[in-house]
């Protein structure tokens, strides 16, 4: 009997339907018919492009696909624009037309790599619109001007349509899956800081806390696109980017939290009421239903009373216990805003100021990397300008099309440290669908009358490739389904079914995907490591800048950037092997030391001038290390030199009888002490010493 298991749940598993994507296909199909009903009825000289733009622009969440249709409507304008300004100038020099055509893609692609926000797809459209406008008729530009009307025509009408279509039928908010985000990475931080606490670390708990902060960074990009729901949203952008900022300051001081445990443990056995207030915080941290801002009052409290029941002045031990109960009291009052924050995106729909704009929209700050991005913009300029050398070397009648391709395959993933393995994906896809498209072609279509008809059967392919689209998982391999699909029939004002045309559609396909392989592979493979190095020494040198007493200094900006950095970083250390050096250097470490910076500049006015000397003395030697961090891109031990100075201004601190060891300073400087020197002896601090 018990064979018959595995038997029984395959086809159970095959069959098993999702009705949101059903309903998300169906949307994209009905949106397609409207679209190719228009097309036909207007007269528009390619159908087949206008069926294309309604599958490339179709998003399976509504808030975030409308604000992408505008900016895609205006990316569409602006290559259209540089197509009627460019060419025609241009068309008795074709060597310099396609090195400004190729610089202009390039310079989109910069700004859309650099940009990391829904902004991006205006440039992005606008780069390869003009490319897909201007290459076939660089032989022949005198009709470019009515040529790209109809483009703009034709990607009018599917964005419009798409958009209508999708509008009314699936209005789904980005507000639930942003609440959905939030609870479930406040449960994971609960996870990771219960077991961090219990000294339970595990091999991967670097990549655990690398995967808190990159969902920390997505929520901010979903907050975009709340102005932009159809329904009334439970959360506004303003309480959503609070939330974001909650929820950063949840990682630096969890994970400073179960450092200085580690450290007390190694010095000796916790003292009783530690211990129990340790094992309090676990035992909250296990219960979700118990997280109230009642019962995390009550244990924040109990952390800040017992860190000021600490010495005075203190022992090495006395500071370690106070940032320990004062970290965690921080993160318990973090946690529980954060619920609470979350929890009230279900509530009562509310009216955001965002809409009515009559304040200045805040914004969670975003890494962005000059140089990254240049390096993408070039790999496409140059990657364009090799296409159509070898085009117009080779006499290729359906070189344009080849290099129209190209460009547009680039653009779409340009933004892709190594695209060459998904551009291998998107090409296995392609060769599987030209069987399906020349049955269509060459079986289906010749008994077809009429354009309703068409639709019809056109329709088990469509809904099919479109639940795929629907898929996480597989819709990445969607879009070269459809695009060989509507390109290989070329839906013109009227049937033709040629072999050899079909062949050399079918080639110009495959030849512009395999030529951008190649450039990828030559221009485009750039190692996740080096990428991962490159974030890392930004990281480095701007906490070196802000060490700098002089420099001004954002706190909560800076948190936003670093974790925003630590989740890009995330995703390329999930696939660098396993003993690379990189992953020895922590991001969440360097996190708590540049907010460790952040605390004594601000405690800095406070404080006598013998305590003050003796922090600017520190800061001064965090920057030059820093600093040569940030030039060798190499994890360099702090100099010994370093710590004396951290244990002098500790001394000159506790020196004053009138502070306590909570003194923000104070905690400061233990915390860095710990996250630099984890291994060095215990300090002499006492006045004894």
């Amino acid at each position: 009997m018990s064979a018959t298991h595995p038997a029984t749940s395959l086809p159970r598993s095959l069959f098993l339907f999702d009705s949101q994507k059903l309903l998300f296909s169906l949307s994209s199909f009905i949106a397609a018919a409207i679209t190719l009903g228009i097309s036909f009825e207007a007269s528009l000289p390619r159908p087949w492009w206008a069926l294309l733009t309604v599958y490339v622009t179709a998003q399976p969440m509504a808030g975030a696909f409308r604000p992408k249709i505008l900016y895609r409507l205006g990316g569409i304008l602006t290559g259209a624009t540089v197509s009627i300004l460019v060419v025609p100038n241009l068309q008795h020099a074709p060597e310099l037309l396609v090195i400004v055509m190729a610089a202009w893609t390039g310079f989109c692609i910069y700004l859309a790599v650099l940009d990391r926000t829904p902004r991006a797809f205006l440039f992005q459209m606008a780069a390869f619109s003009s490319a897909v406008i201007s290459f076939p008729y660089l032989d022949d530009p005198a009709d470019v001007f009515t040529t790209t009307i109809s483009r703009v025509e034709e990607m009018t009408v599917a964005i419009v349509s798409v958009s209508l279509i999708h509008g009314l039928l699936q209005p789904w908010s980005v507000t639930p899956v942003i609440h959905a985000r939030a609870q479930a990475f406040l449960a994971d931080a609960a996870r990771w800081t219960r077991d961090a606490l219990g000294r339970r670390h595990t091999p991967l708990e670097y990549e655990h806390r690398r995967k808190l902060a990159a969902d920390v960074a997505e929520l901010g990009m979903m907050a975009i696109h709340l102005p932009f729901d159809q329904r009334p949203a439970s959360a506004s952008q303003k309480m959503v980017l609070a939330l974001q900022k909650q929820l950063a300051t949840i990682l630096p001081l969890a994970s400073a939290a179960a450092n200085r445990l580690d450290t007390l443990s190694a010095l000796a056995p916790l003292e009783p009421a530690l211990k129990q207030l340790v094992d309090d915080i676990r035992a909250w941290l296990a219960r979700p239903e118990q997280m109230t801002y009642a019962s995390g009052h009550l244990l924040a409290v109990r952390c800040r009373h017992l860190a000021e029941e600490r010495n005075v002045p203190p022992t090495w031990s006395d500071l370690l216990i106070a940032s320990l109960c004062i970290r965690s009291a921080e993160f318990i009052e973090a946690h529980v805003e954060g619920r609470r924050l979350a929890q009230q995106m279900g509530s009562v729909p509310v009216q955001s100021d965002e809409r009515r704009g009559k304040r200045r929209r805040e914004e969670f700050p975003l890494a962005r990397d000059h140089g990254l991005a240049l390096l993408a913009g070039l790999a496409t300029g140059t990657a364009i300008i090799l296409y159509c050398t070898v085009w117009i070397l080779l006499a290729w009648p359906s070189g344009s099309a080849t290099a129209a391709f190209a460009a547009l395959i680039t653009c779409s993933f340009a933004t892709q440290d190594d695209p060459a393995p998904v551009l291998g994906r998107y090409l296995g896809a392609t060769l599987i669908t030209f069987p399906l498209a020349a049955f269509y072609l060459f079986a289906v279509l010749p008994r077809v009358d009429g354009a309703l008809m068409m639709i019809v059967t056109l329709a088990p392919a469509l809904l099919t490739i479109g639940y795929i689209q629907a898929s996480p998982s597989l819709s990445a391999r969607a879009l070269p389904m459809f695009s060989c699909l509507i390109v290989a029939l070329g839906f013109l004002d009227r049937f033709i079914a040629d072999f050899a045309t079909f062949i050399n559609v079918g080639m110009a396909q495959v030849g512009g995907i395999i030529a951008t392989i190649a450039v990828a592979k030559l221009f485009r493979s750039v190692n996740v490591r080096w990428t991962a190095r490159r974030m890392l020494r930004s990281h480095w040198t701007e906490i070196s800048q802000m060490a700098a007493p002089a420099s001004r200094f954002r706190a909560a900006h800076w948190t936003g950037m670093a974790v925003d950095r630590l989740g890009q970083v995330a995703a390329r250390m999930a696939v660098a092997e396993g003993d690379d050096a990189l992953h020895a250097a922590d991001g969440l470490a360097d996190l708590r030391l540049g907010r460790n910076v952040i605390a004594i500049r601000r405690a800095l006015p406070t404080l006598v001038t013998p305590a003050q000397a003796a922090l600017h003395d520190v800061l001064d030697g965090v920057a030059t290390l820093f600093q040569l961090r940030g030039r060798q891109g190499v994890l360099l031990p702090a100099p010994v030199s370093l710590l004396a100075r951290i244990d002098r201004a500790i001394a000159a601190i506790c020196a004053d009888s009138l502070l306590l060891p909570t003194h923000p300073a104070l905690l400061a400087l233990v915390g860095m002490r710990c996250n630099l020197f984890p291994a060095a002896l215990p300090a002499r601090v006492s006045r004894d010493a």
